[in-house]
């Protein structure tokens, strides 16, 4: 829309009114340059004309129309970070700073494979003693939030044979991730089938809850060497798995701040909790307003690790220490919040 500039106006911020005569008001559109002496803007639908008279409303002149030189950012500002991801907005603004081109990083590939004979496509209708798969798609679903580009490999069965065919298909991957198979079982393949084509073990069980029997390794001795990560088959401790280990991995490969994916933040807790035993605990949890209107965090009564309606209903995972004591509500705990 047009503009219209007024010159020698009443100083910015206060309000003026009046009769601008002939030869005292220039035109001008919207992002033009402000002619000199000019220090307000009138918008053109907050005046009339009366002939070569320009009628200003009360209070229609407003000085924080100008835009003044350098008034988002000037030349040797530092706005975008190595290491930040590219949204809209930061396309936009590094548009505007003059950069034709940038130099990025790729996505990191994923490769993400389901094992176990007792598994189902979803879609196909479960028999005695199967389950219908799902772990795998909630880790690639987080690893693509998490920047990722995520290929499926499908459902491989507890066979070293068909195990290593699958495992074929992840070539040229950054990271394998594999759901299943990683515990002590007789029918737990992955890590000796992965073993056998030369992975090298970096550790295997850790203390946390859930997600137990979590493996890490890598096919090959040089740094393009894919990573492997080896999840429980559980939905819960898969996908908290993949929350605290896949996400932060990524970031890595994407040279962004590592720490900052796992940041906890502090929250007033809104039930009372048990003492914890000696794994530290990731209990799913929700965000709520309180009785007084703060926020409160909320763990779900069963944690179970195959339950997934509450891995469903979770926004955050509220942190229990080992051996933390029993803590009661109102007490300030540390959670993490799900979305990466």
């Amino acid at each position: 829309p047009a503009r219209l500039t007024v010159i020698g106006t009443a100083a910015a911020g206060h309000p003026f009114a009046g009769r601008v005569e002939g030869g005292e008001a220039v035109r001008i559109f919207t992002g033009a340059p402000v002619p000199e002496g000019a220090d307000a803007i009138v918008i053109q639908e907050n005046t009339a004309r009366d002939g070569a008279t320009l009628i200003v409303r009360e209070g229609a002149v407003e000085a924080e129309l100008l835009r003044p030189r350098g008034m988002d950012f000037h030349e040797g500002a530092t706005l975008i970070e190595a290491g930040r991801r590219l949204g809209p907005g930061e396309i936009a603004l590094t548009a505007a700073m003059g950069h034709s081109t940038l130099a990025v990083r790729r996505r990191p590939r994923i490769a993400v494979l389901s094992t176990g004979d007792e598994l189902v496509a979803p879609g196909v209708r479960p028999g005695a003693g199967q389950i219908v798969a799902s772990s795998h798609l909630a880790v690639g679903a987080l690893a693509e939030a998490a920047g990722a580009e995520v290929r499926q490999l499908g459902i491989a069965g507890d066979d070293g044979d068909d195990l290593a065919r699958h495992f074929a298909e992840a070539a040229g991957a950054d990271i394998l991730v594999t759901t299943g198979g990683v515990s002590v079982g007789d029918h737990d393949l992955v890590a000796p089938a992965l073993l056998a084509l030369g992975m090298t073990l970096a550790f295997w069980k850790i203390a946390m809850r859930p997600g137990k029997p979590l493996m890490y390794g890598r096919l090959g001795r040089t740094p393009e060497a894919t990573r492997v990560l080896g999840l429980p088959g559980n939905p819960a401790a898969s996908f908290v798995c993949a929350r605290l280990f896949l996400v932060p991995l990524i970031w890595r490969l994407c040279g962004r701040p590592v720490e900052a994916s796992l940041n906890t933040v502090q929250a007033r807790l809104g039930t009372d909790v048990e003492d914890n035993g000696p794994r530290q605990h990731y209990m799913r949890a929700v965000l709520r307003p309180g009785s007084d209107g703060r926020a409160e965090v909320v763990p779900f009564p069963l944690q179970d690790s195959s339950l997934i309606v509450p891995l469903a209903q979770a926004d955050c995972l509220l942190v229990r220490p080992p051996n933390a004591p029993a803590a009661a509500a109102g007490s300030s705990v540390r959670i993490l919040r799900l979305e990466v």
